[in-house]
């Protein structure tokens, strides 16, 4: 049986929601296959695989919107969906922002990213990624138990069509492998974990090397000590420094500056971060795990400087949040089947610094490196921020000792400003950052 065309259901759905009443009308589908083999204490426990197509359809009635989404690509499936979204529609509640995207920013031209592998890898594969990670784990001395060893692919087909004339497609595959063991007994155990994911399996750390720092990193953690509330220098180790550009992206978020529920809703051109400090979001970076050739709206997008120099330069907006604050969509709509889009960022990352790792702890005489992070205590509108924390403590510019049950505190506008990041800066997430050093924090400890 021939495979439906993506752009022929996409374009037959939006004309026949015109020939139901709605003004304006888009559509999503995506499809796609994942597959994962999961193995624990040297016995395979799962091994799953699914396909999944998902249809979306966004119908606008004057400024009344619906959505509607399904999983039946039958032709009375499809008959079916434009006539009940118009329906709900007209029974919405008006919505003066919502819109689509001006045919003048539409993406026409689809840059090559190199977003996807060409096969897909044998069950037999994932199983030997995941024995041999966990295996590798394992046979780090000290390591007494494992949560399980995991790897992962994933292949997903993404079609957009809008009532404006544009479709677009794009294919991008993932795949992953990680394990998380324990290293200790009874109740000095500790955990930790290590895990990566690339689009292409030639990029994919090998098993034995994830496995290996896997056991490394938890047996390092044994027999943490506590320490006492102060204030000092907290170092964020790559890992979990990603985290504070999370923060810094949701705080730029068009929905949330339009809402007025942000601690930057007013610093737009204004020194945000250190002097030197330079924020990148790059939609089209050459097999990135969030890259993509435009937006959830058909937007072009491209790479932006967010940060130069310590300057706040754009918010992210996707056109509903565009509208509500007189501007114009920066390409971040990201969306699904069910719902509308949102202003969401793609690769963000800061550059890195002029320092290695070991000079920004060098001048540190007591100070917290941090490995872990713990909890969701972030305020997005006021910035303030504690966290619960492990790592390692910080002597006279080297790592000393293991530490644990520690609270960190501050506030994001603050620890934006006294903030350094160190030259080590590796693509190895979606958000992407160096070592960074924090100064001033609050611990809170014994």
């Amino acid at each position: 049986m021939t495979k439906p065309d993506p752009e022929q259901i996409l374009q037959q759905l939006i004309e026949a929601a015109r020939r139901a009443g709605a003004d304006a009308a888009d559509a999503l589908l995506v499809e796609s296959i994942s597959a994962s083999v999961s193995y624990r204490l040297g016995k395979l426990e799962d091994v799953e695989r699914a396909e999944s197509s998902d249809l979306g359809l966004r119908v606008f009635v004057g400024q009344r919107v619906a959505f509607v989404s399904s999983t039946d690509l039958s032709v009375r499936g499809l008959n079916e969906l434009p006539e009940r979204a118009v329906g709900m529609a007209r029974l919405a509640p008006e919505d003066k922002f919502a819109c689509l995207a001006l045919p003048e920013l539409l993406a026409h031209d689809f840059p090559a990213l190199d977003l996807q592998d060409e096969s897909e890898p044998a069950a037999e594969v994932l199983v030997e990624c995941a024995r041999a990670v966990e295996s590798a784990a394992m046979a780090v001395p000290g390591i007494s138990n494992s949560e399980g060893g995991g790897a992962s692919f994933s292949r997903s087909a993404v079609a957009l069509a809008t009532s404006e004339g544009f479709f677009g497609q794009y294919t991008a595959t993932i795949h992953g492998v990680g394990v998380a063991v324990l290293a200790g007994e009874g109740t000095g155990m500790e955990r930790d974990y290590e895990s990566v994911s690339a689009r292409r399996l030639a990029d994919l750390d090998s098993a034995e090397a994830v496995g290996r720092r896997a056991g490394e990193r938890t047996v390092a953690r044994i027999h943490p000590r506590k320490v006492r509330s102060q204030a000092v220098p907290v170092v964020y180790e790559p890992r979990v420094a990603s985290s504070l550009l999370g923060h810094f992206a949701g705080a730029i978020s068009g929905t949330s500056v339009a809402r007025g529920v942000t601690f930057l809703k007013d610093r737009m051109g204004e020194t945000v971060f250190s002097s030197g400090i330079q924020i990148i979001d790059d939609p089209h970076r050459l097999r990135g795990l969030r890259s993509k050739p435009f937006d959830g709206e058909g937007v072009r997008n491209r790479r932006m400087a967010v940060v130069e120099n310590g300057v706040l330069k754009t918010w992210l907006l996707d056109c509903a949040s565009a509208k509500q604050l007189g501007l114009v969509s920066t390409g971040h709509a990201a969306r699904g089947t069910g719902g509308p889009p949102s202003p969401s960022a793609t690769n963000l990352y800061m550059e890195g610094g002029t320092q290695p790792p070991q000079e920004l702890l060098a001048g540190i005489k007591n100070g917290l490196y941090v490995t872990e992070l713990i909890g969701m205590g972030v305020n997005g509108v006021t910035g303030d921020y504690s966290r619960g924390a492990a790592g390692f403590w910080i002597e006279n510019g080297q790592l000393a000792y293991p530490v644990s049950g520690i609270t960190i505190a501050g506030n994001l506008k603050d620890m934006f400003r006294n903030m350094t990041p160190a030259n080590d800066l590796e693509f190895r997430y979606g958000i992407n950052a160096p070592t960074l050093r924090v100064e001033g924090m609050t611990l809170a400890g014994a």
